[in-house]
């Protein structure tokens, strides 16, 4: 798999609070663009997921802010994986300003059937979705 460039972004003017930077509630909305993002660049979108029956919740989330973010500033962010198991998957979001890593982030997510809301082993019941996410595992966990 050719490596994933990160998802690229300025944000909009409605994300900042009253002291001009990015309101802290708007990161976890971009860490998930970002894994919509991924989806869409492993040519594997949501949509297609979803058609297969699977969801993928989030079991947790978390955010480190070190620099701000304001309005203009063009960001990156670059999703890892950190650990994939056939059944959940983590990640780790790092969010550049330029150079500079201006927030880390982590999710945790499951992967779960949306007819029976029970946990799906993707190597057994989807194994080239299964194939992607192993493949994508492997050339982000290079970052860590």
């Amino acid at each position: 798999m050719k490596k994933y460039p990160g998802y690229v972004r300025k944000p909009f003017y409605y994300e900042t609070d009253k002291m001009g930077i990015i309101h802290h509630a708007n990161y976890i909305r971009w860490f998930e663009e970002a894994r919509v993002d991924v989806l869409s660049f492993m040519d594997y979108p949501f949509e297609k997921i979803e058609a297969a029956g699977i969801m993928i919740p989030v079991l947790a989330v978390s955010s480190e802010y070190k620099e701000m973010i304001r309005f203009g500033d063009e960001i990156v962010i670059q999703p890892i994986v950190t650990k994939y198991t056939g059944t959940r998957m983590n990640f780790e979001y790092r969010i550049y300003k330029g150079d500079t890593l201006a927030t880390v982030g982590t999710s945790q997510h499951c992967f779960m059937s949306s007819e029976t809301n029970r946990l799906v082993h993707l190597k057994k019941q989807h194994p080239r979705l299964h194939e992607l996410f192993l493949d994508y595992y492997e050339s982000t966990k290079e970052s860590l």
